[in-house]
């Protein structure tokens, strides 16, 4: 089996040898900057692995995975601009280094180039592929539209938060391996468990993302934590506080989010105290790590030798200790 490191070296060599730069150079040099960012690349290596553990070529599997990678950089352009913000990475995000309107656009020409991609892979399956990907990219922006959603509500249920993250985040995760496995020509059942071993790896991812945001440093996580108590999103943290605060204390972390966006280092810290008193980080803790316990039960319903699941059981177990 090839290692992490390797499948991401093809990954990035692959990448660079791509030309992303075009006319107007406006609309491309975004494009161009966004895809040079080291990053994770977690989606495509997802894909590869699930490629390589069904006994597909991670060579042929290259092009549909990198789609998969240009298909999320384009979620992140325009999330950052809802989101109003400065940093993904650790450098200026494409809104703030350029504007909001180059930002739409050269996030829409990344959804275009994702599914062009898509189309260059194998007549035999490009065509399941691109129906996988305009798939997940309808549940991504349903996902996302939830979450606008909740800003305006004050009943939202850790349920529905939990299946806005699945459509927003976890699809995509599910989905990439579902293509690495559609290249490697796994049946139906192989490709369900994979897929729901996605599931549930990216709920636990997101999870985990949302405690980086209220607890993570800026010089390890790329950007300025706090971000979700400064737009007053309804996190699992935040629904959980609620569900345990006292009358008084649900009182207050209510007036906290209903104040207008914007960073505020008084409220921030006033609402992880709060989290701290109802000991909700180690309860969000115990959820991420149900999901990611629950992600190891479906790869152990794939019907591959166990020695060809190693790697990709221990990259997701490299996911789930990960420190941003």
């Amino acid at each position: 089996m090839t290692s992490v490191e390797k499948i991401q070296n093809l990954i990035t060599q692959f990448i660079e040898s791509q030309d992303f730069m075009g006319v107007p150079s406006e609309l491309y040099a975004p494009i161009d900057y966004t895809m040079r960012q080291k990053g994770k690349r977690m989606r495509p290596t997802l894909c590869l692995l699930s490629c390589e553990m069904f006994g597909g070529d991670i060579n042929e599997c290259l092009t549909p995975a990198v789609a998969a990678e240009i298909f999320h950089n384009f979620t992140l352009i325009h999330d950052d601009i809802m989101d109003e913000a400065p940093l993904r990475r650790g450098l200026e995000t494409v809104y703030h280094k350029w504007n909001s309107n180059i930002a739409l656009l050269s996030g829409d020409t990344m959804l275009i180039k994702a599914f062009q991609y898509a189309l260059k892979t194998d007549k035999a399956y490009s065509q399941a592929i691109l129906a996988e990907l305009c798939k997940v990219a309808l549940e991504v922006c349903e996902g996302q539209q939830h979450d606008l959603n909740f800003e305006t509500r004050d009943d939202v249920t850790l349920d529905e938060y939990i299946e806005m993250i699945r459509l927003k985040t976890a699809v995509l995760l599910g989905s990439v391996l579902k293509i690495g496995a559609i290249v490697a020509g796994a049946d139906d059942k192989n490709m369900k468990a994979v897929y729901d071993f996605g599931i549930d790896l990216g709920i636990a991812f997101q999870l985990q993302d949302d405690l980086f945001d209220c607890y993570g440093d800026v010089k390890v996580f790329g950007k300025m934590p706090g971000g979700d108590i400064a737009d007053n999103k309804k996190t699992y943290l935040y629904l959980k506080a609620l569900e345990l605060a006292s009358a008084d204390d649900k009182k207050r972390l209510e007036g906290y989010f209903s104040m207008p966006k914007g960073r505020d280092e008084k409220k921030q810290q006033a609402v992880l105290d709060i989290f701290a008193k109802y000991n909700v980080r180690e309860i969000v803790n115990g959820v991420m790590t149900d999901y990611y316990e629950n992600s190891l039960k479906h790869l152990e319903k794939i019907d591959v030798p166990e020695e060809k699941k190693v790697v990709l059981r221990n990259y997701a177990d490299y996911l789930y200790n990960r420190i941003k």
